[in-house]
């Protein structure tokens, strides 16, 4: 399957981040259905604000990625980080959040029931 990132889905637009969800991407035999998606995201934004009320408030899906461009870093339920950039691929398990260090484009693919579950959290707490 092949999909151009004009198409897909904006689901949550904010200062500072676009993220683009595309349901139904693919299978992982044990994980379920996954999704695609693309993240725009300025320098400086954090995610731990969004991830509040959240299990340990943190994000709970695991995440498979590359950096198309900038550079983010990842904390985890421990307080270890790790930073990824241009040309890297990564893999974030369950238990973290995000701090976008330089301007970044990446591209992930998530289990989808979770991370659509971690992605409408973020959007009701854009609301409030």
């Amino acid at each position: 399957m092949r999909i151009a990132k004009e198409n897909v889905d904006i689901k949550m637009e904010i200062p500072g981040a676009v993220i683009r969800q595309r349901t139904d991407f693919g299978d992982a035999t044990g994980l379920g259905k996954i999704s695609g998606e693309y993240f725009s995201l300025s320098s400086g934004v954090d995610t731990t604000p969004l991830f509040q009320g959240l299990e340990g408030d943190l994000c709970q899906c695991p995440h498979w990625g590359f950096v198309l461009s900038g550079q983010l870093t990842v904390t985890d339920a421990k307080g270890a980080k790790e930073t990824v950039s241009a040309n890297d691929l990564f893999y974030w398990p369950p238990g973290h959040n995000v701090k976008v260090d330089e301007d970044a484009d990446i591209v992930m693919f998530s289990p989808q029931y979770e991370h659509s579950h971690v992605i409408n959290h973020m959007i009701e707490k854009t609301k409030s």
